[in-house]
Order: C-alpha cells, then sequence, then structure tokens
C-alpha cells in the first residue's frame, strides 16, 4: 500500500491541472451567483408590474369590496353597457374585467358574477376576487342572523394555539420543517458531490482503459491500489473545488446585493400588500422571530458538520467504488447508461422520499428505515439530524447503527468492485451485462 500515496497525488494534481477543471472552478461561481441575482431581478420585475381590473357593479353589493394595492388595481365603470366595458377594458389593455349584475339578492349576484379576460387568469387574482365575494356572503349570511360587521371583523380574526413542552418553553410551528429542510441541504450536497466526483472517477477510468495507459500501469501497481488512489485523488480534488466554490460564491453573493441592492426575499412568499387579511395577521412579530433565531441556534451545528463529514466520506467512497467499476468494466461513456440509473435512483428516493418521512415523521419507520440503508443513509440521517441526538432526536443506536452498517458496506462494496476492476480493466471490445460482472466476482 506504500504506492497508495503516490497515486493519490498523481490523481490529485492531474485534476487540479486539467484547464477544464481551473476554468469551471473559477466561472462556476459567477454563473451560480449571477443565476441567483438574474431569478430576484427578473421575479422583482414581474411583481412591480401592476394588474388592472375593471369593475361593472350594476348591483347595490361590493360597492366599497376591492380595493387596490401594489400589485393590483381596480377602475370602476359607470352608466355603460357590458359590451362596451368589455371593449373600453380590451381597448385600454386592462387585465381584465369583473361584472357583477343586477339582481335581487347577494347569492345571485354573486352566482351570476362574471370575471372576463383574454386568457385564462391566474390563480392568485381569482383567489384575491373569490376572497372578496366569499367574506361577503359570509357576512350577508350572519347579518341575517343579526351579527353586525364589527361583530363579524372580531369573529373573522384567526387563531393560532399556543404550544410549549412540558418544562413550559414555547414551541414554534414549522420549526421542524426548518430543522428538516438544513439538514436536507446537507445531504443534497453529498448527492450533487457523489454524482458529479463519482462520474469524474468513471470518465477516469474509462479514458485511461481506451487509451491502454492502464495496461503499463497495472505492472507495477495492484488493481485495488490503483482504484482506491483514483477515488480519494478525485475526492479531494473536488473537495479543493467546493471550497473555493462556497468562498467565492458568498463573497460574489454579498458582493452581489449591496452593488446591485438585490432583495433574495422578493417572491418568497406571500405579499402583505395582496389584501390578504390572513396572511397580515398570521406574520410573525419580532419577538417571534427571536424565537425562531433562538431556535435556529439551538441546532446542533457542531454535530450535523462532524457527522457531514462522516457521512460524506462514506457515501462517497460506497458511491465512487461503484461508480469506479463500472468504468473499469466498459470500454466508452456510452456503454455506462444501463448502470447509471441504478445508481443515482438510490439518491434521488432519498432526496425525495427523505423530506416527504422527515417532515412529517422524523422518528417514523420510513424516516428509520431509510436512515438504517446504507444507499440513502446519507442523505436521510443528515436530515434527521437537524433535531440533534437523543430526546426528540435521532436515538443514538440508530446513529451508530447507521454508521456501522455505512462502513461494512463500504468494505463490501469495495471489495465486490475491485474484484470487478481487476477483470472489467484488462476487457475490451465486449459490452459487458449484469450477468457477465457476477462471473467476475468468481474469479
Amino acid at each position: 500500500m506504500n504506492k497508495l500515496p503516490l497515486i493519490v497525488k498523481r490523481e490529485y494534481l492531474a485534476k487540479v491541472r486539467n484547464k477544464t477543471f481551473v476554468v469551471m472552478t473559477f466561472l462556476s461561481p459567477f454563473l451560480m451567483v449571477g443565476m441567483v441575482v438574474l431569478v430576484a431581478f427578473l421575479t422583482k420585475v414581474n411583481d412591480s408590474d401592476q394588474k388592472t381590473i375593471g369593475i361593472l357593479n350594476e348591483s347595490k353589493y361590493f360597492l366599497n369590496d376591492f380595493h387596490s394595492t401594489e400589485s393590483v388595481s381596480y377602475v370602476d365603470f359607470k352608466d355603460i353597457g357590458l359590451q362596451e366595458a368589455k371593449d373600453s377594458v380590451a381597448g385600454m389593455g386592462f387585465y381584465g374585467l369583473l361584472y357583477i349584475p343586477k339582481e335581487s339578492g347577494l347569492e345571485s349576484v354573486a352566482d351570476h358574477s362574471f370575471f372576463f379576460t383574454n386568457d385564462s387568469p391566474s390563480s392568485s387574482i381569482l383567489d384575491r376576487l373569490e376572497r372578496v365575494f366569499q367574506d361577503r356572503l359570509r357576512m350577508g349570511k350572519l347579518q341575517q342572523l343579526g351579527i353586525s360587521s364589527k361583530e363579524f371583523e372580531e369573529m373573522d380574526q384567526p387563531f393560532e394555539i399556543r404550544t410549549a413542552n412540558f418544562d413550559g418553553q414555547r414551541n414554534l410551528k414549522g420549526i421542524n420543517e426548518i430543522k428538516a429542510l438544513i439538514g436536507g441541504g446537507f445531504g443534497y450536497l453529498i448527492m450533487m458531490f457523489i454524482i458529479i466526483y463519482g462520474g469524474f472517477v468513471m470518465r477516469s477510468v474509462i479514458e485511461e482503459k481506451t487509451s491502454r495507459i492502464i495496461e503499463v500501469i497495472i505492472s507495477s501497481v495492484k488493481p485495488f491500489q490503483l482504484m482506491m488512489g483514483k477515488i480519494i485523488g478525485t475526492s479531494l480534488a473536488g473537495i479543493t473545488q467546493f471550497v473555493i466554490w462556497i468562498v467565492s460564491g458568498i463573497l460574489l453573493l454579498a458582493v452581489s446585493i449591496y452593488v446591485f441592492d438585490i432583495d433574495l426575499g422578493v417572491g418568497a412568499g406571500p405579499s402583505l400588500a395582496s389584501g390578504d387579511v390572513s396572511n397580515m395577521m398570521a406574520t410573525p412579530t419580532h419577538d417571534t422571530m427571536q424565537l425562531y433565531a433562538a431556535e435556529l441556534l439551538k441546532i446542533p451545528w457542531g454535530t450535523l458538520v462532524g457527522f457531514f463529514i462522516v457521512y460524506f466520506i462514506l457515501g462517497y467512497l460506497i458511491y465512487s467504488s461503484i461508480y469506479s467499476a463500472i468504468g473499469a468494466a466498459v470500454d466508452n461513456e456510452t456503454d455506462t447508461q444501463q448502470f447509471i440509473f441504478p445508481i443515482i435512483m438510490p439518491l434521488m428516493l432519498a432526496i425525495y422520499v427523505g423530506f416527504f418521512s422527515v417532515f412529517n415523521n422524523p422518528n417514523g419507520p420510513i424516516a428509520v428505515a431509510f436512515s438504517l440503508f446504507p444507499l440513502t443513509s446519507p442523505i436521510v440521517m443528515m436530515m434527521r439530524l437537524s433535531g440533534g441526538i437523543g430526546g426528540s432526536g435521532v436515538p443514538a443506536w440508530q446513529l451508530i447503527a447507521s454508521i456501522l452498517i455505512l462502513i461494512g458496506t463500504f468494505i463490501a462494496i469495495v471489495w465486490l468492485a475491485a474484484k470487478i476492476y481487476r477483470v472489467g480493466i484488462l476487457t475490451y471490445g465486449k459490452k459487458p451485462t449484469y450477468k457477465e460482472m457476477l462471473k467476475w466476482l468468481r474469479y
């Protein structure tokens, strides 16, 4: 194994000195930050486009129910017919026309009202209009029962139940989802690293095999040492690239926000100017925001980062061993397509199933099973670890069992991959099949 450091050094330097690697290392942060800034800018421009809606109200209802906001304005039409109102709206380029006919009662007026547009209206506009009708109909029914407008407003206030743990400390709505998203971010980084740099390992093996350089190399190096050297060397190059991306990306994003005055929160949620009273009432107060900040500070960041490194290393070693075995078994990258999907499928499954299961029940049977299964545990366990270890977080035995299973799986897969690598690296001119690769394991 004394030649392993030399192979690692060779693979690392070969990657970091590659012109494509250097260009993408320094160009990618500009592209990623530019995309974020562009999306924020386009969202801001899109939100600044105020829609104008004409209202032709022939009834005695809804006289003061439609109020203009920053995103939607209303223009009343008086003493004209419906067709003339339609022509006026089309001629002035308005978004649409709300027609409220003259009928005998409020419910009949609402049933016969129409909203005319050239194209299908957006759901946000329809929700806004329907909410006005719904509130007015509810108020009308309550007034028939003797409820005044003031009493209706008091009744219409949203209610949020107070929550606390058994020690009396307040629980916050949505904090578990926020923690799962943070853990999911760590898991997503692991998935992206595996897909990107596992592919690098596979392509490196294919290039050396097709150029026949591999025949010279293995005359003095064992296939297992060569495979592990490629995996470790490529991972170190990938870590170097990731560190440069993260540092330069944060700096570029900070500079972009300062220079272009970009608000990254634009379009992130419902606007308070939308007229949605319930959203306004649900807006967190300053004290509530401080509680959320305190909860985020309570997240075991040290534990998350520490176990992120553990799961990152073990997950990458497992998958990159599989990638290297596939690279050794084929003659060109086209032949790898039949083997790639079974590798990526557990990673994608971990992301999607992990989010659904951890959001709803982080200690449920699905979340536990996927955090123990070795091909999905690096991602799902990171989602669960944001809640801490012990107590309401991940039980210590599950964490230990997950790591031990990963280590055992890594040893088994590396052993199997090495056998395939040893035979496949010198096999040419034949498309491998799963049956053929199983035969190689017996050699």
